[in-house]
């Protein structure tokens, strides 16, 4: 568990499960309903940027004042000159207009709007880009988010899930984005924070993606950054469109990508000079899981080479007992229970909320695919907020 230091740039960038005997810990909820407030979203990219800032302006300056603060407590250098230098030392904008251009007329809406510049705008959409900035001047080992996706079969529809994590002056930031369907764009639910497009997702068509930071992979400063790749994903309407996107595109940063698709699972680690997919079990492409290590991908960053995350591997350790179970087991209980895990003190998949600011779980999230999706999601970590099940307009 990180401390609050590096928890600050964490919050910036990522912007993002044991046998079957379970814990009493991880039994104890407070049953507590905490909803996750829903932002409705409509129109075209720039209009969609316009009603966000509108809607959550007070918010957006609440929590720009924050990230800046937080910038500014850990590396002593003026807020404004490290976002400028970032933004600099980049150059993003030319494949974010090539493969996504309404999401950057979305960032312009949202800057119009909201009242701030468009390069704080921009820049925070940024999380994992930023990230990799700062990883080349400290190379810190920053641990976060645990995914799963599960196919379909006789006895579960397909689910893709996963814990995010943040640190805890995040709390109270959590916005779930409901972006209507628009010409030939698909209804989409998006786990947000205020001023952010999105972290993770799911359509109507039953495509969803979650994502898990490799900071060990190379990156790229002019690839396609991570919350672009998720927003192009959820554009698609099909298998091979989504898989074809997602294994085209120049990536900027190393991701760990669960992709879901109707019925189907996978897991793909993406770096600048390759795309990987990875299967825990050669012979079973019906379960993925992964946590914020490479396991597959050799396109390391040469400080990387040779160290071991211990709070990664601990959390898919635990992940891989807990998922390792007959098929006909497989339900949104168990996936819950898996996303409650405590049974390691020091790296647990479940992180709670404490005041002194440290990582905590932002939220835990369920995606169920098939041709009915829903989405399911908590405020702040599963032991102490309940799942809130939400569905799309046309569901049947």
């Amino acid at each position: 568990m990180k401390k609050l230091k590096t928890a600050i740039i964490f919050q910036f960038l990522t912007l993002a499960i044991c046998g079957t005997v379970f814990s009493q810990q991880q039994k104890i909820k407070s049953n507590i309903i905490k909803n996750v407030p829903v932002i409705e979203l409509s129109g075209n990219g720039y209009n969609r940027g316009l009603q966000h800032g509108k809607i959550l302006k007070t918010e957006i300056d609440i929590a720009f004042k924050k990230w800046k603060t937080s910038l500014e407590s850990f590396t002593q250098q003026n807020a404004d000159t490290l976002i400028s230098k970032f933004y600099q030392s980049t150059n993003f904008v030319p494949a974010i207009k090539k493969w996504t251009p309404e999401i950057y007329d979305e960032i312009n809406g949202i800057a119009a709007s909201s009242g701030q510049t468009f390069i704080d705008v921009y820049c925070y959409q940024l999380a994992d880009e930023f990230w990799v900035y700062m990883d080349k001047i400290q190379h810190t080992e920053v641990n976060h988010c645990s995914g799963i996706g599960v196919a379909a079969t006789s006895f579960n529809p397909a689910y893709i899930a996963q814990n995010l994590d943040g640190p805890g002056y995040m709390d109270g930031s959590q916005i779930l984005i409901h972006i209507k369907a628009y010409k030939n764009d698909p209804e989409q639910y998006l786990l947000s924070g205020v001023g952010l497009i999105g972290m993770n997702g799911v359509n109507s068509k039953g495509i969803g993606v979650t994502v898990n930071t490799l900071m060990d992979l190379n990156a790229s400063n002019d690839g396609l950054p991570v919350i672009c790749v998720v927003r192009g994903l959820l554009l698609k309407k099909d298998k091979q469109s989504a898989l074809d996107f997602l294994q085209t595109v120049k990536h900027a940063t190393g991701q760990n990508y669960i992709l879901g698709v109707v019925d189907s699972v996978f897991d793909f680690e993406a770096s600048a000079n390759k795309v990987v997919r990875f299967m825990p079990h050669a012979n079973n492409s019906s379960l993925v899981y992964h946590t914020n290590h490479a396991v597959i991908n050799t396109d390391i960053k040469p400080w990387y080479k040779g160290k071991v995350f211990n709070n990664s591997i601990t959390r898919f350790a635990t992940l891989k007992d807990r998922l390792d179970i007959k098929q006909s087991k497989f339900s949104d209980a168990i996936i819950k229970e898996t996303l409650l895990s405590k049974e390691n003190e020091k790296y647990p998949v479940c992180v709670t909320y404490k005041s002194d600011g440290e990582v905590f779980t932002f939220s835990s999230i369920i995606y169920t695919l098939g041709e009915n999706p829903t989405v399911q999601i908590t405020n702040g970590s599963p032991d102490q907020s309940e799942y809130v099940l939400h569905k799309f307009t046309n569901a049947k």
